[in-house]
């Protein structure tokens, strides 16, 4: 199964999806996504931005050649403001030659980005910030609009469908919105761990190709690369009865406890795997420095950190910790 067509099986549903290109699928979703930065001078200013902004928010990147954390904050602010395919638009104004508009605005420090809306300056901030509060920024400023809307309405339903075993149905709305936004990590973790319940891991580890090293940071990727992970542990461990076979017959056999754990979370029993890992840490605390609670760890990441099972281990966890 190629990554450009998704079928998923389970509980008597199926789906095939062709995605296609998700470069093309991005670009025509939106021409406005590579458009050309430009350095505007103070006569543009009204059009480029005051009148622009009633369309659309418009940030103004304030900068100098000289300024050396303006040229590391461009490239983050490029990349973050081109994700958003569109909704916001971004020009920069070198103070030096237009000191104008800065003075009116007060900009005594560059880098200073400032979002105007309607017309008039919303919010802004100043100095190279990290990538992550670059894109938290931007969007706050672009807003939600219908088609984020439909998204989470489908990412809703989706979800709702995986619980009730409706996986094929689950995949083919998945479908639709990484048509929409190849990128969207929630859809792309989704559809990752669908393939690993269909025991595709090579599909699963191919949603990531695509992805940049700030998308692969994500709270949903990160969880969905240790899912593979762990996955990955489980081949060749066998069926789990008969590893609790063995720990019933050893209790004290804390690695084959722990392989029973990554089994039975392999099996999708993942309250038993996190009882028979806090096991090995009330049985022996410390024990192979500290595997048992490294893979519950790994398990909680794999989960979400927001799972109810999750929540309840890692109170758990902490009781025997911390008693």
């Amino acid at each position: 199964m190629s990554n450009d067509d998704f079928g998923f099986g389970g509980s008597g549903h199926s789906a095939n999806v062709s995605f296609g290109d998700p470069n093309a699928a991005s670009a025509s979703a939106n021409p406005q996504q590579t458009e050309p930065v430009k350095d505007i001078s103070t006569e543009e200013f009204v059009p480029e931005v005051v009148q622009a902004s009633q369309e659309r928010p418009v940030l103004v990147d304030f900068w100098a050649p000289w300024c050396g954390p303006c040229k590391q904050l461009a490239p983050a602010l490029e990349a973050a403001v081109a994700a958003t395919r569109g909704k916001v638009k971004l020009v920069k104004m070198d103070i030096d030659k237009h000191p104008q508009i800065p003075g009116q605005m007060g900009i005594q420090s560059i880098p200073a980005v400032v979002a105007f809306v309607k017309g008039r300056p919303a919010d802004m901030f100043m100095g190279a910030k990290p990538e992550g509060e670059i894109r938290e920024f931007i969007a706050k400023v672009a807003g939600p609009n219908d088609e984020d809307n439909q998204i989470d309405m489908l990412l809703e339903q989706a979800a709702m469908l995986e619980e009730q075993g409706a996986t094929g149905e689950a995949g083919h709305l998945y479908g639709q919105i990484l048509m929409a936004d190849p990128k969207n990590v929630k859809a792309l973790s989704a559809v990752g761990n669908l393939y690993i319940g269909e025991g595709n891991l090579e599909g699963a580890k191919g949603l990531l190709a695509s992805l940049d090293e700030a998308e692969m940071k994500a709270p949903e990727i990160a969880s969905l690369i240790s899912a593979i992970e762990l996955a990955e542990q489980a081949e060749g461990l066998g069926d789990h009865s008969e590893l609790m076979a063995k720990v019933e017959a050893d209790p004290n056999d804390h690695q084959c406890r722990l392989d029973l754990a990554v089994a039975l979370n392999a099996a999708g029993l993942r309250e038993e795997a996190a009882d028979a890992l806090l096991e090995i840490i009330k049985r022996k605390p410390g024990w192979n420095e500290d595997a048992a609670k490294t893979q519950l760890l790994q398990f909680f990441e794999a989960w979400g950190l927001t799972d109810e099972i999750t929540i309840s281990a890692r109170r758990r966890l902490s009781s025997l910790l911390f008693s």
